[in-house]
Formats: structure tokens, C-alpha cells, sequence
């Protein structure tokens, strides 16, 4: 199966022990990683760690990757697992801030980040303090939600992922994705509504693959 960012013969010899595939592999996907691992962890040197470990993780166990999922997908769940575990070893409260968020319909998603070599488009002190602020609650609502909903709404609103790659990164059915991301998308609406950010817009539908 090939991957988003690689082609399979960077994976293929990866696998073979090739030292440059493997560098290649790990330029392509750890920008992507190190956003889970900061958004699970809430903090950026913990979550610099989790990254390394789990591409070390990935060097060693590489050859035994079947190309079942993805790629991107298997070292999504390799850098997941090492994110709970330091997780439930530490007791760090700090953390990192909650990307750009647009609401609309009472949903939130991140914006996509800006490619290498552009701007994002300017705006105003207003506006500037507005999305400061958005950001600040949505990022306080969904710190509230159970680490299971958590985890899985920013699977999918933030980094992306279809509801079969989040069941197969995370080990659960397909079913089980689904009525967490309607618990989550309820209970961060209500909070929002609550603090008067979002109106009383609909719930997306649960149509996607």
C-alpha cells in the first residue's frame, strides 16, 4: 500500500535496511507525529521525545510493517501507543496551543497549515484577539471531554483521519469511532454554546468512510 507522503520503493528499502529510505520516511511524516504527540501530551519536549522514540520504534520493528494500513497510519499508531504511555507516567500539566479553529454549524475544525515559502493572509488586532480567544475555548472544551473522545476528535477534526484509519490507529471498531465523535462533537458544542461562541447549529452527519 503506498503511502501519502513516500512511494513503496522508499519503503521497500527502508525495510532493507537503507538508512537514507528510512531518513526520508521520517522527514516525510514527523511535522504530522509531532502535532499528535503535542495535542495528546500537551507538552512540546515531551512531545519531541514521544516522536523519537517511536521512529526508533519504527527502525527496528520496520521490517515486520505489511503495508495492511498505511504507512503514515502505522506510525500514527506507533507514536500514539508511546504518547499514552508517557502520558500515564507523567504529571505534567502544561500546555501547548490549540491550532486555528473556524466555527461554523456548530462544528470546529483546524485550518490546514500554510505551505513552505507562504504567508498566512494578514489580519487586524481585532481579529487577531478574536481568534485568540476562539482558540482559547475551544481548546478549553476539549481539554474537558474523556480522554478516549479526546483522542479521537482530534484524530479525525484535527490531523484528518477517516474513521477506518482512526479505528485501525487506535484499535476499535468503526462503530466505536463514530459514537465518540457524536459525544465529543455534542459535548463541545454545548460548552461552546455555553460560553457564547457557537449558536445552535446542527450536528454534522456521521456519513464519512
Amino acid at each position: 500500500m503506498t503511502s501519502n507522503l513516500v512511494d513503496d520503493e522508499t519503503i521497500a528499502r527502508a525495510r532493507a535496511g537503507d538508512h537514507e529510505a528510512f531518513r526520508v520516511l521520517v522527514e516525510a511524516h514527523q511535522g504530522r507525529l509531532f502535532r499528535l504527540a503535542a495535542r495528546v501530551l500537551r507538552d512540546e519536549d515531551l512531545a519531541r521525545d514521544a516522536v523519537q522514540e517511536a521512529f526508533l520504534k519504527a527502525y527496528v520493528s520496520l521490517r515486520r510493517f505489511e503495508g495492511r494500513s498505511s504507512l503514515y497510519t502505522w506510525l500514527y499508531r506507533l507514536t500514539l501507543n508511546v504518547c499514552l504511555d508517557m502520558r500515564r507516567r507523567s504529571k505534567s500539566d502544561r500546555t501547548v496551543e490549540w491550532p486555528e479553529v473556524q466555527l461554523a454549524d456548530g462544528t470546529f475544525q483546524g485550518e490546514p497549515i500554510p505551505a513552505s515559502g507562504t504567508e498566512p493572509p494578514a489580519a487586524g488586532p481585532d481579529t487577531e484577539l478574536e481568534r485568540s480567544e476562539i482558540r482559547q475555548r475551544v481548546g478549553q472544551a476539549i481539554e474537558e471531554l474523556p480522554p478516549e473522545a479526546r483522542e479521537t476528535l482530534i484524530l479525525r477534526e484535527v490531523d484528518g483521519l477517516s474513521y477506518t484509519e482512526i479505528a485501525e490507529t487506535l484499535g476499535i471498531p468503526k462503530g466505536t469511532v463514530m459514537s465518540r465523535l457524536h459525544y465529543a462533537r455534542k459535548r463541545v458544542q454545548k460548552l461552546l454554546q455555553a460560553a457564547g461562541i457557537a449558536g445552535e447549529g446542527r450536528t454534522p452527519q456521521e456519513g464519512e468512510s
